[in-house]
């Protein structure tokens, strides 16, 4: 880390480091909790270059990156909320993506990019915010308490054949 941390919008041209950051940070936390063939078929699907192209060409999602020097360490994505319950309105939204490598958390910055985030968010009209979190990511499920988010409910996330208990927070700001 070289001490020149920013945040930036991503643009059209970042899906490649959007891609990269999405898979290193999801195989750093959570792959040694899924079969391989599974954590691949995942990855490919959810933090291929396309998905990202995909979300950067869709005026309805902001994305962010947070760079050391120019080299993708985290980013955000929000937008209109997809989760599955039943008080889901079409004018809330959802803080969907929140990644930073280890080398850049604890820092300040996880912080950073989730009020850029909220607050785009809110800037859209969406006063009504969602977050899925893994039920096993208590530092994640601390941070968004801390931030006025509440635990309304769980569904199962999948990950290849693998179902995971993941947990649904909200905030009415």
């Amino acid at each position: 880390m070289t001490g020149a941390l920013a945040i930036r919008r991503a643009g059209a041209g970042d899906a490649a480091a959007l891609s990269a950051i999405g898979r290193d940070t999801f195989t750093i936390t959570f792959g040694h909790l899924y079969p391989p063939e599974d954590l691949a078929t995942f990855l490919d699907d959810s933090h291929g270059e396309a998905a990202y192209a995909r979300l950067l060409d869709d005026p309805r999602y902001g994305l962010w990156l947070l760079e050391d020097a120019g080299r993708a360490v985290g980013f955000a994505v929000a937008g209109p909320c997809g989760l599955p319950h039943a008080d889901v309105r079409a004018d809330d939204g959802e803080l969907k993506r929140l990644y930073l490598l280890p080398e850049v958390q604890n820092g300040g910055w996880g912080g950073r990019l989730f009020a850029t985030a909220i607050d785009w968010l809110q800037a859209q009209g969406r006063h009504r915010i969602w977050i899925s979190v893994w039920s096993e990511n208590f530092g994640a499920q601390r941070f968004y308490g801390r931030h006025g988010f509440a635990k309304v409910a769980e569904y199962e996330f999948p990950v290849g054949r693998q179902r995971d208990i993941e947990f649904m927070y909200r905030r009415d700001s």
